[in-house]
Protein backbone atom coordinates (compact mmCIF):
# COMPACT_ATOMS: atom_id res chain seq x y z
CA UNK A 1 0.00 0.00 0.00
CA UNK A 2 1.30 3.40 -1.00
CA UNK A 3 1.13 6.91 0.42
CA UNK A 4 -0.23 9.73 -1.75
CA UNK A 5 0.60 13.28 -0.72
CA UNK A 6 -0.93 16.36 -2.31
CA UNK A 7 0.93 19.64 -1.81
CA UNK A 8 0.08 23.25 -2.59
CA UNK A 9 2.16 23.49 -5.79
CA UNK A 10 1.05 23.11 -9.38
CA UNK A 11 -0.93 20.00 -10.31
CA UNK A 12 -0.99 18.53 -13.81
CA UNK A 13 -3.00 15.34 -13.35
CA UNK A 14 -2.76 11.94 -11.69
CA UNK A 15 -0.13 9.59 -13.05
CA UNK A 16 -0.82 7.06 -10.31
CA UNK A 17 -4.26 6.85 -8.67
CA UNK A 18 -4.93 6.06 -5.00
CA UNK A 19 -6.43 2.64 -4.41
CA UNK A 20 -8.38 1.32 -1.43
CA UNK A 21 -6.00 0.94 1.48
CA UNK A 22 -3.58 3.62 0.30
CA UNK A 23 -2.86 6.47 2.69
CA UNK A 24 -3.82 9.89 1.32
CA UNK A 25 -2.52 13.06 2.96
CA UNK A 26 -3.32 16.63 1.97
CA UNK A 27 -0.52 19.03 2.90
CA UNK A 28 -2.04 22.47 3.43
CA UNK A 29 -3.10 23.81 -0.01
CA UNK A 30 -3.14 20.28 -1.37
CA UNK A 31 -6.60 20.12 0.21
CA UNK A 32 -7.95 22.13 -2.73
CA UNK A 33 -6.52 19.64 -5.23
CA UNK A 34 -8.11 16.76 -3.33
CA UNK A 35 -11.44 18.57 -3.40
CA UNK A 36 -11.22 19.12 -7.17
CA UNK A 37 -10.43 15.45 -7.68
CA UNK A 38 -13.17 14.24 -5.38
CA UNK A 39 -10.62 12.55 -3.10
CA UNK A 40 -11.18 12.58 0.66
CA UNK A 41 -7.79 12.47 2.37
CA UNK A 42 -7.15 10.43 5.47
CA UNK A 43 -5.37 13.43 6.99
CA UNK A 44 -5.10 17.16 6.35
CA UNK A 45 -2.02 18.71 7.88
CA UNK A 46 -0.14 21.98 7.64
CA UNK A 47 0.24 25.48 8.99
CA UNK A 48 -2.51 26.63 6.60
CA UNK A 49 -0.54 29.55 5.21
CA UNK A 50 -1.44 28.35 1.70
CA UNK A 51 -5.15 27.83 2.34
CA UNK A 52 -5.53 30.90 4.54
CA UNK A 53 -8.18 29.17 6.65
CA UNK A 54 -8.71 25.82 8.34
CA UNK A 55 -11.36 23.74 6.51
CA UNK A 56 -14.21 22.04 8.31
CA UNK A 57 -12.76 18.55 8.26
CA UNK A 58 -12.62 15.85 10.90
CA UNK A 59 -9.01 14.71 10.48
CA UNK A 60 -6.76 17.76 10.80
CA UNK A 61 -3.30 18.14 12.26
CA UNK A 62 -2.35 21.80 12.58
CA UNK A 63 1.34 22.65 12.90
CA UNK A 64 3.16 25.93 13.63
CA UNK A 65 4.20 28.24 10.80
CA UNK A 66 7.71 28.47 12.27
CA UNK A 67 9.15 24.96 12.04
CA UNK A 68 12.05 23.04 10.52
CA UNK A 69 9.95 20.74 8.31
CA UNK A 70 7.99 21.76 5.25
CA UNK A 71 4.38 20.61 5.17
CA UNK A 72 5.36 18.07 2.51
CA UNK A 73 8.14 16.68 4.71
CA UNK A 74 5.76 16.40 7.66
CA UNK A 75 3.38 14.43 5.46
CA UNK A 76 6.23 12.16 4.35
CA UNK A 77 7.14 11.49 7.98
CA UNK A 78 3.51 10.62 8.68
CA UNK A 79 3.57 8.13 5.82
CA UNK A 80 6.82 6.54 6.99
CA UNK A 81 5.46 6.24 10.53
CA UNK A 82 2.45 4.43 9.07
CA UNK A 83 4.77 1.88 7.46
CA UNK A 84 4.41 3.02 3.85
CA UNK A 85 7.39 2.54 1.55
CA UNK A 86 6.10 3.89 -1.78
CA UNK A 87 5.23 7.58 -1.98
CA UNK A 88 3.55 9.56 -4.76
CA UNK A 89 4.05 13.31 -4.30
CA UNK A 90 1.82 15.72 -6.21
CA UNK A 91 1.75 19.51 -6.05
CA UNK A 92 5.42 19.61 -5.15
CA UNK A 93 6.81 21.37 -8.22
CA UNK A 94 6.19 24.51 -10.24
CA UNK A 95 4.65 27.79 -9.24
CA UNK A 96 6.52 30.75 -7.83
CA UNK A 97 8.30 28.79 -5.08
CA UNK A 98 11.38 27.22 -6.62
CA UNK A 99 12.73 26.76 -3.10
CA UNK A 100 9.90 24.35 -2.33
CA UNK A 101 10.60 22.43 -5.54
CA UNK A 102 14.23 21.99 -4.45
CA UNK A 103 13.09 21.00 -0.95
CA UNK A 104 10.82 18.34 -2.40
CA UNK A 105 13.62 16.98 -4.59
CA UNK A 106 15.69 16.66 -1.42
CA UNK A 107 12.75 14.89 0.20
CA UNK A 108 13.15 12.11 -2.37
CA UNK A 109 16.63 11.45 -0.96
CA UNK A 110 15.22 11.52 2.57
CA UNK A 111 12.91 8.69 1.54
CA UNK A 112 15.61 6.73 -0.28
CA UNK A 113 17.89 6.79 2.74
CA UNK A 114 15.09 5.26 4.79
CA UNK A 115 14.42 2.37 2.47
CA UNK A 116 11.44 3.98 0.74
CA UNK A 117 10.80 5.09 -2.83
CA UNK A 118 9.35 8.49 -3.63
CA UNK A 119 8.03 9.77 -6.94
CA UNK A 120 7.65 13.52 -7.44
CA UNK A 121 5.37 14.46 -10.33
CA UNK A 122 5.65 17.61 -12.43
CA UNK A 123 4.46 18.72 -15.85
CA UNK A 124 5.23 15.66 -17.96
CA UNK A 125 8.09 14.68 -15.68
CA UNK A 126 8.72 12.29 -12.79
CA UNK A 127 11.63 12.39 -10.35
CA UNK A 128 12.93 9.81 -7.89
CA UNK A 129 16.17 9.16 -6.01
CA UNK A 130 18.39 6.14 -5.49
CA UNK A 131 20.97 5.65 -2.75
CA UNK A 132 23.66 2.92 -2.87
CA UNK A 133 21.55 0.80 -5.18
CA UNK A 134 19.73 0.72 -8.50
CA UNK A 135 16.44 1.52 -10.16
CA UNK A 136 15.03 0.40 -13.52
CA UNK A 137 12.77 2.66 -15.57
CA UNK A 138 10.20 0.93 -17.75
CA UNK A 139 10.88 0.85 -21.49
CA UNK A 140 9.73 3.86 -23.50
CA UNK A 141 10.00 4.49 -27.21
CA UNK A 142 11.15 8.05 -26.57
CA UNK A 143 11.71 10.53 -23.79
CA UNK A 144 14.56 11.95 -21.75
CA UNK A 145 16.20 10.61 -18.60
CA UNK A 146 18.53 12.82 -16.60
CA UNK A 147 20.69 11.67 -13.69
CA UNK A 148 22.30 14.01 -11.15
CA UNK A 149 24.56 13.53 -8.18
CA UNK A 150 23.03 14.42 -4.81
CA UNK A 151 25.66 15.32 -2.20
CA UNK A 152 29.20 13.88 -2.20
CA UNK A 153 30.60 12.34 -5.37
CA UNK A 154 28.58 9.32 -6.54
CA UNK A 155 30.91 6.37 -7.19
CA UNK A 156 30.38 3.49 -9.57
CA UNK A 157 27.53 4.97 -11.58
CA UNK A 158 26.29 2.75 -14.40
CA UNK A 159 23.50 3.52 -16.88
CA UNK A 160 22.41 0.73 -19.24
CA UNK A 161 19.62 0.58 -21.81
CA UNK A 162 19.68 4.26 -22.75
CA UNK A 163 21.09 5.97 -25.81
CA UNK A 164 24.21 6.99 -23.90
CA UNK A 165 25.53 4.15 -21.72
CA UNK A 166 27.77 4.84 -18.75
CA UNK A 167 29.84 2.33 -16.82
CA UNK A 168 31.46 2.61 -13.39
CA UNK A 169 31.69 6.40 -13.62
CA UNK A 170 31.91 9.12 -11.01
CA UNK A 171 29.21 11.79 -11.00
CA UNK A 172 29.75 15.00 -9.08
CA UNK A 173 27.37 17.70 -7.90
CA UNK A 174 29.27 20.36 -9.86
CA UNK A 175 29.02 18.97 -13.41
CA UNK A 176 25.79 17.66 -15.04
CA UNK A 177 27.31 14.76 -16.97
CA UNK A 178 24.11 12.71 -16.70
CA UNK A 179 21.72 15.27 -18.19
CA UNK A 180 19.55 14.44 -21.24
CA UNK A 181 20.02 10.75 -21.88
CA UNK A 182 17.34 9.20 -24.11
CA UNK A 183 15.03 6.21 -23.98
CA UNK A 184 15.34 3.99 -27.03
CA UNK A 185 12.58 1.44 -26.48
CA UNK A 186 14.34 -0.55 -23.74
CA UNK A 187 14.25 -0.47 -19.94
CA UNK A 188 16.92 1.80 -18.51
CA UNK A 189 18.72 0.75 -15.34
CA UNK A 190 20.63 3.29 -13.27
CA UNK A 191 22.85 2.05 -10.46
CA UNK A 192 25.27 3.66 -8.03
CA UNK A 193 27.74 1.72 -5.89
CA UNK A 194 28.23 4.47 -3.33
CA UNK A 195 26.35 7.76 -3.10
CA UNK A 196 23.01 9.19 -4.09
CA UNK A 197 21.45 10.09 -7.41
CA UNK A 198 18.46 12.17 -8.42
CA UNK A 199 16.76 10.92 -11.59
CA UNK A 200 14.09 12.53 -13.71
CA UNK A 201 12.21 11.48 -16.83
CA UNK A 202 10.70 13.96 -19.29
CA UNK A 203 8.36 13.53 -22.21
Amino acid sequence: MACFIFGAGDFWGLEAVPRPGDLVIAADGGWETCCRLGITPDLLLGDFDSLGAVPDFAHIRRVPVEKDDTDMMLAVKEGLAAGRRTFHLYGGMGGARTDHTVANLQTLLYLARRGARGFLYGHGEIYTAVCDGSYTWAAREEGILSVFCLGPDAQGVTISGGQYPLEDAVLTAEFPLGVSNHFIGKPVTVSVRQGALLMGTHE
